[in-house]
């Protein structure tokens, strides 16, 4: 169900205009300019005489992101960073009501992890979009999250505001790491100390895994 309609219900093009994905990574590989992939996530929205139209929201979204310099560049030629950039462009001149990320911040460095995630906390705010996104930074997510769904071994292990989610006993149950939690203006902020010991059957598993091979912190112990 979305705003209260079954998705079976929903044709392909209106459910694009509802929920936009940015995945991980993008496979395209064909030599398009920026601007043409980016104009990609117009398509929903494309009508005769609407070209226009679509080229300001792209360029505005490209400025958004601070990559405009980039519009007439080869996709296939930029950094991974930049790639990652660009296919949030996409998903965000969708104009969708939903916007589904899977981990945004992955490819940038501390700065632009930082622009991002700053940039989509306003835009959830300000446009009133959902932003739903994957991310293995606990500080980042705490830090700009309204809500946070804390998942193990395959199921929901804890959800609710980044306060009641981020805690030293879930991280040391989920994550098998030691921490203190500190106050950031209302918000937890993570100082990682040290890795919990793995029992032997964690250590028979991992060994599996890396082929036979002990890790050195299990070895030693």
């Amino acid at each position: 169900m979305i705003e209260g309609r079954d998705v079976s219900d929903i044709s392909v093009k209106d459910m694009a205009k509802i929920v936009g994905y940015v995945p991980y990574s993008a496979n395209d590989s064909f030599p398009l300019s920026v601007v043409d992939t980016v104009l990609m996530g117009r398509h929903p929205h494309a009508k005769w005489g609407s070209l226009n139209n679509d080229l300001e929201i792209v360029y505005d979204t490209l400025k958004l992101l601070g990559i405009a310099h980039l519009a007439m560049r080869p996709f296939n030629e930029l950094s991974a960073g930049q790639h990652q950039k660009v296919m949030l462009a996409r998903g965000l001149v969708q104009e969708p009501r939903v916007l589904l990320l899977d981990e945004p911040t992955s490819n940038l460095d501390v700065r632009h992890q930082l622009d991002v995630a700053k940039m989509l906390k306003a835009l959830s705010v300000g446009k009133g979009i959902l932003i739903v996104m994957i991310c293995h930074d606990i500080n980042i997510a705490a830090k700009y999250s309204d809500e946070i769904i804390m998942l193990h071994d395959g199921s929901i292990y804890a959800a609710g505001t980044p306060k009641d989610v981020i805690t030293e006993e879930n991280l040391s149950a989920v994550y098998g790491v030691r921490s203190r939690i500190v106050d950031d203006d209302g918000r937890p902020h993570v100082i990682l100390e040290d890795a919990i010991p793995m029992d032997s059957e964690s250590a028979a598993v991992l060994s599996r895994a890396d082929g036979g091979k002990m890790p050195s912190e299990v070895r030693t112990r």
